[in-house]
């Protein structure tokens, strides 16, 4: 299992969630991606594509204007 960091500061809607989406197509069951985005609205937008991929978050954090997703492949 590989587990890869996105650096995806900066990007504003949709291009975060279009670049993990992208990202999530080229991985192997069971990868991580963990995404690093400074877009509040990836708050949302993130989750609602793991809701239409089916692929699980397993966890989310935030700090110093950092929101950190940690992404798992199914």
């Amino acid at each position: 299992m590989a587990e890869k960091t996105m650096n995806l500061r900066g990007l504003k809607c949709p291009l975060p969630t279009l670049r993990v989406r992208k990202m999530l197509s080229s991985l192997k069951t069971g990868d991580l991606i963990v995404a690093e985005c400074t877009d509040p609205l990836t708050a949302i937008d993130i989750p609602n594509l793991l809701r239409q991929t089916g692929d699980s978050l397993e966890g989310k954090a935030e700090a110093g204007g950092v929101l950190s997703f940690r992404i798992r492949k199914k």
